[in-house]
């Protein structure tokens, strides 16, 4: 499986990205952007995946015929793959064609981690895949995807959900969030945080896809929050408060929470609380071994709120993360 593989692998992991007809291309540039591109900057001896577009025809129309795909290999390439990705369409409520959703079912079955962008969580469906399973979509389709799929557990003000060898993501954008998230979770924060900043996008972006429902504006739009998170970012070693970063903001600590809810999704702590632990898997990714110099510079205290916060975090202990993560360590994926 390719959740704990590292940098250190004999071969690249194989991302396989199906383009149906009538996929929408942003997703399938979110894909070869986040999976495809060498990564020169990272200075690894090799790529960190390996990415494969494949067809269900010869020639596939993309959204609106903006695009012809033609030349890529057909379905079978699905065969190879060690993650299989599913962009979305605009046309949701037409069922995939079969060939498209056994390819999705084989590679499952095979062991393959499947991945939806946008509305290809659709796709999942149709291919039985999310049957009792937590799953998500694009706000605007959530209730056509409810009536079509009752046995789903849809969370419509999500970014993206994990299950696993299963993950959906929301809206197109959310493809992003999602990507960079199997980046971190594959090769640790490090690689992930250099991927978002060539690709200039948040690592982590709190809070869900609620925010980007369609409703009335405010008559006062809240100030940006971001010279207030950029200033605490770099202060994350010191007692930072939720008081003291309102009055760096000049606003009480309750307009501050109702600004962190209404642009984050999340509260004040919560958003320092993560910023910490991803600073802290960065230090134990760059090797740094004691504990309690780990819990100092990034702000948890102790080494037991550390151990804590990052096995809340990550689903691992310091010492696991660091070996899987860490300059000396890593798996070896065949």
């Amino acid at each position: 499986m390719p959740q704990g593989s590292s940098h250190r692998t004999h071969r690249p992991h194989r991302v396989v990205v199906i383009v149906d007809e009538g996929t929408n291309p942003f997703e399938v540039g979110v894909a070869t952007e986040l999976f495809g591109l060498p990564r020169p900057e990272l200075g690894l001896p090799g790529p960190l995946y390996e990415v494969t577009l494949c067809t269900p025809a010869r020639e596939v129309r993309m959204n609106h015929g903006f695009f012809r795909l033609t030349g890529v290999p057909g379905l079978e390439a699905v065969d190879g793959a060690d993650t299989l990705v599913v962009p979305g369409r605009p046309d949701n409520v037409v069922p995939r064609g079969d060939d498209v959703l056994d390819a999705i079912r084989r590679a499952h079955a095979r062991g393959a981690r499947v991945l939806s962008l946008c509305t290809g969580s659709f796709a999942l469906a149709e291919a039985g895949l999310l049957d009792g399973r937590r799953a998500t979509t694009h706000w605007m389709w959530a209730e056509a995807f409810r009536e079509l799929h009752p046995r789903v557990r849809l969370e419509p003000d999500v970014l993206f959900v994990d299950e696993g060898d299963i993950l959906t993501a929301a809206g197109s954008a959310a493809a992003l969030d999602l990507g960079l998230y199997v980046v971190r979770r594959d090769h640790g924060a490090e690689v992930a945080n250099a991927v978002s900043r060539r690709l200039v996008f948040a690592a982590h972006r709190d809070g869900g896809q609620r925010q980007f429902v369609e409703r009335p504006l405010p008559d006062v739009p809240d100030e940006s929050l971001a010279p207030l998170l950029e200033w605490a970012r770099a202060r994350l070693a010191e007692p930072l408060t939720v008081a003291g970063l309102a009055a760096r903001a000049a606003v009480s600590p309750a307009t501050l929470h109702r600004r962190f809810r209404s642009q984050l999704g999340t509260t004040p702590l919560t958003w320092l609380t993560g910023e910490r632990v991803a600073l802290a898997c960065r230090l134990i990714e760059r090797g740094e071994e004691r504990l309690d110099v780990v819990a100092s510079r990034s702000g948890l205290g102790t080494a037991a709120n550390l151990r804590a916060r990052v096995r809340r975090e990550t689903g691992l202990s310091p010492s696991a993360y660091r070996r899987r993560f860490g300059p000396a360590g890593g798996v070896t994926v065949s």
